[in-house]
């Protein structure tokens, strides 16, 4: 995906698709499926000879000073009054909890760990929908955009599929699907009508209605913890260290950045208590400050990306990037998404780029100069929507 596509609806009721670029270099963004992922990754290590995979295992117990687990052992069915699990116990040399955001190594690391826990659920939920390919089998919608239908306090977003469908998300505060999930179906339709144009000709006004009440009302959690180990036996990463809220896309990434980073520091140090102690001290930093900006993306997609001082802000920064490379401008965005810097380090550089724009602006309030550009901007808005001018980021 090469960037977002916002639909919104003009003053005078005409439908409008707005494209934003995620990059003025060219680079874009992999839609992937997470389940087919999975079954990738887990053919590949099924394959590995020094590998040794154990399905139906569950963590009941973890003694992280000697370095013994405890398993409950079950079939597919499960367990029964009449048929006990067996509890099985392994000794270990390293233990990784890569078990999610509700994870069991954490909770018993705790134990052992003085481990700072954090959780919050936030104001969301979440319901997912399946939009349909074309009678003719393509697309629905351009596949290489995130769609968003952004709506201020909630928001409808559709990412596309290997096989022409695009699986779409509603997210909103629990106040917005109690009234959906209580009211009719056709205040339901009228609803998605009202603050997501367009989007009924896409999924037909019944589908929506049954795939909201047949799919899941979910919510969003988000998950600090510091440290992320104990002495030299355990270790947690992705989820079960740091859930974030998906609006940033970097969650799976975050996951795999940290084991990158964790394979790093025990390259780096002999000493595996102090690799692991070198690893929890940089990543919990990072973990916390990619948690956050998800967070603050939410807002930024359903609501700011319609703002003309983002989309100024956004123009700026993409123009020094491009022109004045020798500066080491570029947005937080395409910092986060196409570079191995560190979050904890993205975010300083952004917090100071944005200190030396409002500075300059404010400085050039005196001249007139905010006027004139604003003024600007509107005009070229106007001349825009008449398709005399285009911008570019929106490929017109």
């Amino acid at each position: 995906m090469h960037g977002r596509m916002i639909h919104v609806r003009a003053s005078g009721g005409a439908l409008l698709q707005q494209s934003q670029a995620y990059d003025v270099h060219g680079r874009f963004q992999r839609s992937v499926d997470r389940g087919e992922l999975n079954k990738v990754l887990l053919d590949h290590l099924d394959s590995l000879p020094n590998v040794k995979l154990f399905f139906q295992h569950k963590l009941t117990g973890a003694d992280f000073r000697k370095k013994k687990a405890w398993f409950e052992v079950t079939d597919k069915k499960g367990t029964t009054l009449s048929t006990r699990a067996q509890e099985i116990e392994v000794s270990f040399d390293i233990c990784i909890g890569a078990d999610g955001a509700h994870s069991a190594t954490r909770h018993h690391m705790m134990k052992f760990a003085r481990m700072d826990y954090h959780q919050t659920y936030i104001d969301c939920l979440w319901c997912e929908f399946t939009m349909p390919p074309t009678k003719e089998g393509g697309f629905a919608m351009p596949p290489t955009y995130l769609h968003i239908w952004p709506a201020g306090r909630f928001m409808f977003i559709a990412l596309p599929n290997l096989d022409h469908t695009f699986v779409c998300t509603l997210f909103g505060p629990v106040e917005l699907f109690t009234k959906l999930e209580n009211g009719t179906d056709a205040e339901l339709i009228s609803t998605f009508d009202q603050y997501f144009p367009g989007l009924t000709t896409y999924i037909p006004p019944e589908d929506l209605v049954a795939q909201f009440k047949r799919n899941p009302h979910l919510p969003l959690i988000n998950i600090k913890c510091s440290p992320h180990h104990f002495a030299d036996s355990v270790v947690v990463l992705g989820d079960a260290a740091n859930a974030m809220v998906p609006f940033y896309g970097q969650g799976m990434n975050a996951g795999l950045e940290s084991v990158r980073v964790l394979f790093s520091k025990l390259d780096e140090t002999p000493d595996r208590a102090e690799a692991l102690m070198n690893y929890s001290a940089e990543r919990t930093e990072d973990a916390h400050v990619i948690a956050d900006l998800a967070l603050a993306n939410y807002i930024e997609m359903r609501s700011s990306v319609t703002s003309p001082v983002y989309k100024l802000r956004k123009y700026i920064e993409e123009r020094l990037d491009k022109y004045l490379p020798s500066l080491g401008w570029a947005t937080q965005y395409s910092r986060v998404s196409f570079s191995n810097m560190r979050y904890s380090d993205v975010i300083k550089k952004s917090q100071r780029q944005s200190r030396i724009l409002t500075t300059l602006l404010l400085a050039a309030t005196g001249t007139g100069m905010v006027s004139s550009v604003i003024g600007v901007w509107f005009l070229l808005m106007r001349l825009r929507q008449k398709n005399v001018v285009g911008f570019p980021w929106s490929g017109r």
